[in-house]
């Protein structure tokens, strides 16, 4: 009889070898996540290493709009992809900040999408990490990697919004980090919104770059 304990969490008291270290592998092979207490922790690694090795707890891991705001997004993606099965699904979805566009052009907006990139410089991340996304999948130890494009506008809406509303939400960092003043703010944050309010303007959202792809099952580490 196959028993499935996808959901369910097993702890193994001595699964540092043994008896224990066998009935962790096999409900781990049954879907349960496995918690290992033993006295000897070298040897609990060891088994924790090769439960991994074996395979994660999860189908399908899913990013959103979160590795731009990482110094080191390569590792948080390389952690998401090991927790898979062999075979799971790894989807990832991100900015390419610089890819906004209004029309007509305005010089509010382009200072906006440049003090939004720099910002995100000055603190070791990347606000157009899009175009990385299949690179980053792949060295994180994914295969059938693909991708795909996606672009929100508007001439009315809550999505010609989002730029005023950004602004004034990142305006503590961009003065944290002395890209702009007090005053040039304000200024921009005010033009924002009344380029929003005309329906005359059309206005978009950073390109969203979405991949994705699938854990080698040959792929150990």
């Amino acid at each position: 009889m196959k028993i499935d304990l996808t959901g369910r969490t097993a702890v193994i008291v001595g699964g540092s070898g043994g008896l224990g270290e066998a009935m962790a592998h096999t409900l781990s092979q049954a879907g349960a996540a496995i918690a290992l207490v033993g006295r000897n922790q070298a040897k609990l690694d060891k088994v924790a290493g090769d439960l991994k090795a074996k395979g994660g707890e999860f189908d399908v891991v899913f990013s959103r709009f979160v590795l731009t705001h990482l110094p080191d997004p390569l590792a948080t993606l390389t952690h998401m992809v090991r927790r898979l099965r062999p075979g799971g699904l790894a989807i990832v979805e991100d900015i390419d900040f610089r890819g906004h566009f209004c029309h007509p052009d305005n010089w509010a907006f382009r200072r906006y999408v440049e003090l939004y990139i720099e910002t995100v410089r000055g603190r070791g991340a990347d606000a157009n990490i899009g175009p990385r996304l299949p690179s980053l999948l792949r060295a994180a130890g994914c295969d059938g990697v693909a991708v795909q494009v996606v672009q929100p506008a508007g001439l009315t809406g809550e999505v010609k919004l989002i730029a005023a509303i950004t602004m004034e939400n990142i305006a503590d960092a961009v003065l944290a980090e002395q890209l702009a003043t007090h005053a040039e703010i304000d200024r921009l944050v005010d033009e924002l919104h009344a380029i929003a309010a005309d329906d005359q303007t059309l206005i978009s959202l950073p390109r969203i770059v979405q991949a994705w792809g699938r854990r080698d099952a040959t792929d150990l580490r």
